[in-house]
């Protein structure tokens, strides 16, 4: 079982950066494919971005390439999604989310994932 926890979420202006972090936590020793979500009020969960276990791979939603850095750090369990540029498009629930063990690669649609975090509110106001 992964237990995932985001926090970091709060209200910023339009032009401010923010940084969330997913802390993981499971069984020891063991990392995860881990990618953010975010879903808007009456919109679709959608793929933000995603890392490799050994944080050396990501993939991000042609949308927020260049804007959004997503990075990780093992040897504190924790996950970070780095957003520059705030707009007020991107405003939303940000979800971070973990693959099985085993699988090792970045899938963008939800379903791929089956550990899901609680989610954290990221408001922009222009």
């Amino acid at each position: 079982q992964v237990q995932l926890v985001e926090s970091g979420g709060k209200l910023v202006r339009a032009g401010d950066s923010l940084t969330l972090s997913c802390a993981v936590s499971g069984r020891s020793g063991s990392t995860h494919v881990i990618a953010w979500f975010r879903q808007a009020p009456g919109k679709e969960r959608e793929f933000v971005s995603g890392i490799s276990k050994d944080g050396h791979n990501t993939a991000y939603s042609s949308s927020m390439k260049g804007r959004f850095t997503m990075s990780r750090d093992n040897a504190v369990n924790t996950v970070y999604l780095r957003m520059d540029n705030l707009g007020p498009e991107d405003t939303a629930a940000y979800y971070c989310a973990a693959r099985g063990g085993a699988i090792t690669v970045i899938a963008r649609d939800r379903r791929a994932y089956n550990y899901w975090g609680q989610g954290t509110q990221v408001t922009v106001s222009s």
